[in-house]
């Protein structure tokens, strides 16, 4: 069986790992490794400025764009142009059509002080300019003697300056596409750093981001499949008839969902605490009560809890609700999404886009039905014993009934053993490892599912009335990536979970005593909520899942929280 993925997210957690230390090893290191020279950091910006400064005045490498009337016809797709002129032969210049490329430099190549070729990339593709000093002169639409501004131009060119080249389309004679430049290239912005050949310091490339985007692709092309990742979801679900909103980030309370919130306040309202929403669920039921018929929110959520390989205090999250759909239904939904996002994936793959990134989870949904495992049923067969009763109100004594199998079978308690943290842990410890190629577990018990519809388990005998939650969970290799049920609509039952939860929590040590019954999403459901199905995805995951990443910080744009926090520092 595999291991638990948690333990070696959370080494922490796992007593028996303890940190080598080899002091020898060490000291013999720091006795033998001459100390580096130290590095003025200053030092190239400041000759690379002096140098722009001979050449021309500083404000002029920073010039406005001219008209597009006043200039040829940009080129902005690469792959485009290259088709266009697939049949230019080598050597071969069209003389007709000017064009102007602009992009970053990547390359620069020099044969002799009259030939520089520059390789300019823009939007992730490539292509070559080649400025030679001769047919510049020949071919320049202006009067002035350009061998001084082209000599200048050759000797501040370099790596990660922005450029401009007005030429003509040509083949070189190894039958490379590139544009032979009929002006004097055009600098737009200089890099007044060094830009590197290789950054691997994991350090750097979280505190520096740009610079880490600009050395390591996959860095840009994990944006890109994000990029991709949050077009599908919308398109999905625009075209199955869902309505994008946009709901609080702001709010008095923090419902729908389990966890630590941030707190706040605003000028405006002095003495009251604000929250930052941790799910936009409770928002999203309430317009399905004012008529809306289908939903969803693609945005950020905040949780105030840990930072390690898979979470992050800020995050995206997709929900949608829809009514008149049960757990089935939702369930096919989610298939259908997922293989349909791969799909998109695997065609932005196909543009050559993706060209460094390994995307090893393209076949993961070419199943059109995933797995499904019944919680209580598959946790009575990995236990091997039947569970005790798991409705609380039945059984009251469920929790030491449960402490004792984690007794008997070894298994480690979790911190403030309440009934949800133990079955969460049995949950952990017996199901999600079974869970490596895509997996539905079903039918969760109740107390796990405050806002779900509940019923007593068809499995269930007189001494065992498992209460059990219309859910499921999706669940690839081990890791969750999305959480569906049918809502609870009844504010009559709605009310007695909300109490059951704030006792738990007060139990658990995560309540405080000020939260209280969410009364005004109660009075909304006195206004009568449909039957609802509703679904939510942590976007992010579902990013390292499609680019093939390992953390989440890769598929931020600037890292996770502590990436962002050093950012300001």
């Amino acid at each position: 069986m595999r291991k638990r993925v948690s333990s070696s997210l959370r080494p922490c957690l796992n007593l028996s790992l303890r940190p080598i230390s080899r002091p020898f090893s060490a000291a013999h290191l720091q006795a033998s490794t001459p100390d580096p020279a130290p590095r003025n950091p200053t030092h190239d910006y400041k000759k690379r400025v002096s140098k722009l400064a001979e050449h021309r005045p500083i404000v002029d490498c920073y010039p406005r764009l001219p008209s597009a009337y006043a200039r040829p016809e940009e080129i902005r797709d690469f792959a485009k142009f290259e088709h266009n002129w697939k049949g230019l032969k080598p050597s071969e210049t069209h003389a007709g059509d000017r064009y102007t490329l602009s992009g970053r430099v990547v390359s620069v190549r020099s044969a002799g002080s009259k030939l520089v070729f520059l390789d300019l990339a823009r939007d992730g593709q490539t292509l070559q300019a080649l400025c030679n000093l001769n047919t510049i002169s020949e071919k320049s639409q202006t009067d002035a003697d350009i061998t001084k501004p082209f000599k200048s131009f050759a000797k501040i060119v370099r790596k990660g300056d922005w450029y401009s080249v007005d030429g003509l389309a040509h083949r070189s004679p190894h039958g490379e596409l590139s544009i032979l430049a009929t002006e004097v290239p055009t600098l737009l912005s200089p890099s007044l750093h060094q830009v590197p050949d290789v950054l691997e310091d994991a350090e750097t490339r979280a505190r520096q981001r740009h610079v880490d985007m600009l050395v390591n692709k996959e860095a840009v092309q994990t944006l890109l499949v994000r990029s991709e990742v949050e077009r599908a979801l919308n398109t999905f679900l625009a075209q199955d008839g869902f309505v994008k909103v946009q709901t609080p980030l702001l709010t008095a309370g923090a419902g729908g969902a389990v966890a630590r919130p941030f707190e706040t306040e605003a000028t405006e309202l002095q003495g009251e605490r604000l929250n930052l929403r941790i799910a936009p669920e409770l928002w999203l039921k309430r317009l399905l009560v004012g008529g809306m018929d289908r939903v969803y929110e693609v945005g950020p959520a905040f949780r105030n809890e840990g930072v390690d390989a898979t979470h992050n205090p800020e995050f995206a999250i997709c929900e949608f609700y829809a009514a008149f759909a049960n757990l089935e239904w939702l369930m096919e939904k989610t298939e259908s999404l997922l293989q349909y996002i791969m799909t998109q994936i695997t065609t932005l793959e196909a543009t050559g886009r993706l060209s460094v990134l390994n995307l090893p989870n393209k076949d993961l949904f070419s199943q059109t039905s995933f797995q499904r495992l019944d919680f209580i049923p598959t946790l009575e067969r990995e236990l091997g014993q039947q569970l005790p009763s798991l409705n609380p109100n039945t059984n009251p004594d469920c929790s030491n009934q449960l402490l004792a199998i984690f007794e008997q079978k070894a298994i480690p308690l979790p911190a403030r053993p309440t009934l949800p943290r133990l079955l969460d842990a049995l949950s952990s410890h017996y199901l999600e490892p079974l869970c490596i190629f895509p997996t539905f577990i079903t039918n969760h018990p109740a107390v796990l599912s405050p806002l779900s519809k509940h019923f007593v388990h068809p499995t269930s005998s007189s001494s065992t009335d498992h209460l059990v939650a219309a859910r499921a969970e999706l669940f690839i290799n081990s890791i969750e990536y999305a959480n569906m049920y049918e809502e609870e609509n009844s504010p009559f039952e709605q009310r007695r979970k909300f109490e059951q939860q704030l006792e738990f929590q007060r139990k658990d040590g995560e309540g405080d005593g000020r939260e209280g019954v969410d009364e005004n999403y109660l009075s909304t459901l006195e206004w009568g909520l449909p039957p609802t199905g509703g679904w939510g995805c942590g976007v992010d995951r579902l990013v390292m899942l499609m680019s093939g990443r390992q953390r989440i910080s890769d598929v931020l744009a600037f890292g996770s929280l502590r990436n962002v926090v050093g950012l300001g520092q």
